[in-house]
């Protein structure tokens, strides 16, 4: 016979008067359990009742939390609400570990209203046992469904921020740094940006040796050990995302060399032949500034000359012969070169930070010829940056505040930062003996103000090249949509897969499941045990 409302209240005065003989009481508390088998009405008085008296009667704490567990899976939505809330009260002892888990599994709910009341049952059991409750998010990580495991993994890198110290010593974030390793055996790229900025916050690993086993990790999941096969999109794009999260771990103790040279070695080579799965991406730009960023931090090199010399002839490539020098003269008149101003900044840069290493390398290791056909186009490409950068500081001359801030404007002065960098690297190249000594800033990092950046620069020196009157024409303004593609600083948003919860990355991972970035396999949705 199902239990009464009046039961409910009767059972519920008993223990409430009950004090300190609570435990005397026991077939009192069985009726509250039993409540669970009624109607919508004393289900939701059940759902309130069985967590307040749950502490004094251990032996039937079992059947507490399943009695609970059965209202959160009730059909009644309001019922299941009110079961989730308390469901915090059960968090004790050796029960953390399976109340945690559970409200893991509740993650997989549709509704937002149930959703947000889990993510608040599961912040609330975080501030009385982290450890505990780190157990249950990564036992379901590793062995939930795959639904489970990505809303998981994904409220854990936005709430673990969250906590304050008392909370996560330094025990729970060895705990997450140990658990994060094992799931980082077997994960699709979204999973891994998320894990990655879970563990980057952690403050035992803010130290130099953190951020080197920081990217001791990154460096295992982008294979750097393996040829890289550039017509399959899917590894292009692993190691971009690795590379990604790697950058901003590299310091002058934290050296980007491995990363520099396998882009050196396997990536620059196959530059033309870069495949990406994501759409509008210019895979060859986004390679090489990259590749720039990474170049300060460089360390030393065992095969710093072939390097070197791959830059070299890479960015001999992007820096055409004058139309006269080239070899199909005949059309120089009607056909002039075209200026790729981002391509060559970045592997200016690049050659320019690397060159530091070995200063006599252009006077040296390249031949004379060589070098006298390097000069020419380093010339020419001067020459058109100098009709460049006089029509940029023309048309965003006088223009300040909100007049810097129209689409069309922004990419004037990202170009002008790109032309004045690119000019700045030229004239070090041309001081003889070679000079690495200038320093720039990347055009698409971001600056205080764009008004510093529009600013006149001084009159040009008498060392500067002078611009000619023929390249002018080649050089307008870009059209608006061309300009936003080779200007644009990284947007910072590389997954378009992970919804509200997207990381500051590009793409997402595809690809068979394996040792890491694989694409795990759906299970199908069973009961919360």
């Amino acid at each position: 016979m199902a239990v009464t409302i009046e039961e409910l209240y009767r059972n519920y005065g008993i223990l409430a008067d009950a004090k300190d003989n609570l435990s005397q009481h026991k077939d009192a508390y069985q009726v509250i359990l039993d409540g669970v088998k009624g109607g919508p009405k004393e289900k939701r008085l059940a759902a309130q009742f069985i967590p307040k008296f749950f502490s004094s009667f251990p032996e039937l704490a079992d059947a507490a939390i399943n009695a609970q567990l059965d209202l959160c899976e009730d059909e009644d939505v309001s019922i299941r609400r009110q079961a989730i809330k308390e469901l915090p009260r059960f968090a004790t002892g050796e029960n953390i570990l399976r109340v945690a888990d559970i409200l893991t599994q509740l993650l997989q709910t549709e509704d937002t209203a149930e959703f947000n009341q889990v993510n608040t049952a599961l912040v609330s059991i975080f501030k009385s046992d982290a450890k505990g409750t780190l157990g249950g998010l990564f036992s379901q990580i590793l062995q939930g469904e795959d639904v489970v495991r990505e809303r998981a993994i994904k409220f854990l890198s936005l709430k673990i921020k969250t906590l304050p110290e008392d909370v996560m010593t330094k025990e729970v974030e060895d705990f997450v740094f140990a658990e994060t390793k094992k799931v980082l055996e077997d994960v699709t790229g979204e999973e891994f940006v998320l894990l990655m900025r879970v563990v980057s916050g952690l403050r035992i690993l803010q130290t130099v040796s953190g951020r080197q086993q920081l990217v001791e990790l990154v460096v295992e999941q982008a294979f750097l050990e393996q040829a890289l096969n550039p017509a399959d999109p899917d590894t292009v794009d692993r190691l971009l995302q690795c590379t990604r999260q790697a950058l901003p771990l590299f310091s002058k103790n934290v050296h980007s060399t491995r990363f520099v040279t396998y882009f050196c070695e396997h990536v620059l080579p196959n530059l033309s032949k870069l495949t990406t799965p994501v759409a509008d991406l210019d895979i060859q730009l986004e390679v090489l500034k990259l590749l720039a960023e990474m170049s300060p931090y460089c360390g030393d090199m065992e095969k710093l000359e072939s390097n070197l010399n791959m830059l070299f002839t890479k960015l001999v490539e992007y820096m055409p012969l004058p139309p006269d020098e080239a070899e199909n003269g005949e059309n120089a008149v009607s056909e002039e070169p075209k200026l790729q101003f981002s391509y060559v900044e970045c592997l200016l840069f690049g050659f320019h930070q690397l060159g530091k290493k070995l200063p006599d390398f252009l006077l040296d290791k390249v031949e004379a010829e060589q070098l006298k056909d390097f000069k020419i186009r380093l010339q020419y490409f001067a020459r058109g940056l100098q009709v460049y950068i006089r029509q940029l500081r023309v048309a965003l001359q006088g223009k300040t505040g909100d007049s810097l801030k129209t689409d069309e404007n922004k990419i004037k002065v990202v170009a002008l930062k790109i032309t004045n960098n690119i000019n700045v690297l030229i004239k070090d190249l041309f001081h003889n003996p070679p000079s690495y000594k200038s320093t720039v800033t990347l055009s698409w990092k971001p600056v205080q103000k764009m008004e510093a950046a529009a600013a006149a620069p001084k009159r040009p020196s008498g060392e500067e090249i002078s611009p000619v009157s023929t390249i002018k024409k080649q050089l307008p303004v870009l059209p608006r949509r061309d300009a936003r593609q080779i200007y644009n600083p990284p947007s910072g948003k590389y997954s378009a897969t992970i919804g509200t919860y997207a990381p500051e990355t590009r793409g997402g991972f595809r690809g068979g499941r394996g040792r890491g970035f694989g694409t795990r396999g759906n299970r199908s949705r069973g009961r919360i045990y």
